[in-house]
């Protein structure tokens, strides 16, 4: 029986590679080929119905809080005006990665043109800072409400949370709009051969043969700064939330003050615990299968993603009141 070029196994796809990349010297190669999940071939059919039935959560989640607040009049609050921009957030990125995911699982359709990996690499990083400034926002929005109560209509207004969302959407733009240009500058002569189910931005400058000193301190700095920066001010935000609520006099009344963050804080939990552990298995797990690290990658696009509407969807009463009155009606 005659073998189907996606039959190649992974070793004769990387020989090939290889071999062709010694007489080949291009500036942008026209495709990249993802390779899904080296060494678990076999399983990716049943591994696609874990990552489909996960993205079906996450699209159905989302879309189901976005529309619970434009239904009802008493969702429009600061508050909920950004858990909307959180929830376009998470959203933006699985549907960049999972369907390109799922077609190399059904349809072993591999190949992705260059510029629309660069396009797939730019939505992940620009999504993944504008994710971290709206944390800090709902940090800020929680610190006001609480520690400055009286002061709350008037600071947050409709206006001034439009323009915090402005500020964020254009940080994550500006900031995420060098890694496709520097990766795109740079010529690859090795392989466009990629071991992932979408184009990681760290794998994809690993291909170049240049010096890519200035991407990688690039990258360092702005996961220091801005990372470093946004937890920052969310532990300043709720180092200041805890010092007032335990400062007063009741038990219920700290119970019901802290409910009302309580959403937030385990969205940062979620988010943050989630991308320490990528990041901790990227850094100290050399000796981990290579199918490991991928898994924890797109792990760490879908888990957060799914969690969060379930998370505000229990612990937010308004929302679960809505929701109710949704489904009864």
């Amino acid at each position: 029986m005659q073998e189907t070029p996606f039959c190649l196994s992974v070793g004769n796809l990387l020989s090939y590679s290889m071999s062709d990349s010694n007489s080949t010297d291009f500036t942008n190669p026209s495709t990249f080929i993802l390779l899904g999940i080296p060494g678990l071939e076999g399983a990716q059919v049943w591994l696609s119905i874990p990552f489909c039935a996960m993205y079906a959560i996450v699209i159905l989640g989302n879309f189901t809080i976005l529309f619970i607040v434009k239904r009802e009049p008493s969702l429009h609050g600061p508050m909920y005006y950004f858990l909307c921009m959180l929830v376009i957030a998470d959203m933006v990125p699985s549907t960049a990665v999972v369907p390109k995911i799922l077609s190399i699982f059904w349809f072993n359709s591999r190949e992705i043109n260059f510029s629309a990996c660069l396009i797939q690499m730019f939505c992940l990083l620009s999504c993944t800072l504008v994710h971290s400034g709206i944390l800090v926002a709902m940090a800020f929005d929680r610190y006001v409400a609480i520690c400055d109560p009286l002061r709350y209509s008037t600071t947050l207004t409709n206006p001034v949370v439009a323009k915090i969302g402005l500020a964020l959407v254009l940080r994550g733009i500006m900031l995420a709009l060098p890694y496709p240009f520097l990766a795109r500058r740079w010529p690859y002569c090795r392989t466009n051969i990629l071991p992932y189910t979408y184009c990681k931005h760290i794998a994809v400058v690993k291909l170049a043969c240049a010096d890519i000193r200035l991407s990688s301190y690039y990258s360092l700095a702005v996961s220091f700064l801005v990372t470093g920066v946004d937890v920052f001010c969310i532990s300043m935000s709720y180092t200041q939330i805890l010092r007032v609520i335990f400062s007063l006099p009741t038990k219920d009344a700290r119970l019901k003050t802290f409910g009302t963050c309580g959403s937030h804080f385990c969205v940062i939990l979620a988010c943050y615990i989630a991308h320490l552990f990528s990041a901790l298995t990227e850094r100290f797990g050399h000796n981990m299968a290579l199918h490991f690290h991928i898994l924890m990658n797109n792990m760490y696009l879908l888990v957060p993603p799914m969690l969060n509407p379930i998370i505000y969807g229990v612990r937010s009463q308004q929302i679960r009141d809505s929701l109710l009155q949704l489904f009864t009606h």
